[in-house]
């Protein structure tokens, strides 16, 4: 039974306020502690697919230590990921340094010739004098991610949620850049 329209337990279409630690090695790598719960809607793939199946069923207030393998979170990690850019690429004041992460903006054609904005998260390996290593895996990429969450709140999903399969509203909203193509962003 629900009490005041907020559903007993998470179920798809429902938007999830969590609570979050996330190890990996026994190392916090995230965490909402800054008082900056996740908001998201379940059964939309907006977090990692173990995390998601993991949840179902708890309620508000429920705790759970959850532990994620490589396939079920950031998947295995791809050495063809890694490749090399001619430096050239990169505009001269482009501030490269092995370490940062960056966002690719490339602009690619489809097999009936229509063209289309990929964009891409990457790591700086290595800066040469003529050729910059990337790392397109995810940085959490053939690692098992344990996370400890807690339930906040849960809500029904409206409408317009369910059909554009995110949560809007002031905080929650999801932004897409609608930048330059070919942009480079750190």
């Amino acid at each position: 039974m629900e009490k005041d329209n907020k559903p007993e337990k998470i179920k798809d279409d429902v938007v999830v306020t969590l609570n979050y630690e996330l190890r990996v090695n026994g190392e916090i790598v995230d965490s909402s502690e800054d008082g900056d719960p996740i908001v998201f809607l379940q059964g939309s793939n907006q977090v990692v697919s173990g995390l998601e199946k993991a949840i179902y069923g708890m309620k508000i207030g429920e705790t759970r230590d959850i532990t994620v393998s490589p396939d079920e979170g950031y998947g295995e990690y791809d050495p063809d990921a890694v490749t090399e850019v001619e430096r050239s690429e990169f505009p001269d004041d482009f501030p490269l340094e092995p370490g940062i992460e960056i966002t690719v903006h490339t602009e690619e054609s489809d097999d009936e010739g229509g063209e289309f904005e990929e964009v891409m998260e990457a790591t700086v390996l290595e800066v040469g004098k003529s050729v910059v290593k990337l790392d397109f895996n995810h940085p959490l990429a053939g690692k098992t991610l344990d996370f400890k969450v807690e339930v906040v709140d849960l809500r029904e999903a409206t409408e317009e949620e369910i059909e554009h399969g995110h949560v809007h509203g002031d905080d929650d909203e999801f932004e897409f850049d609608d930048g330059d193509l070919d942009e480079l962003e750190y």
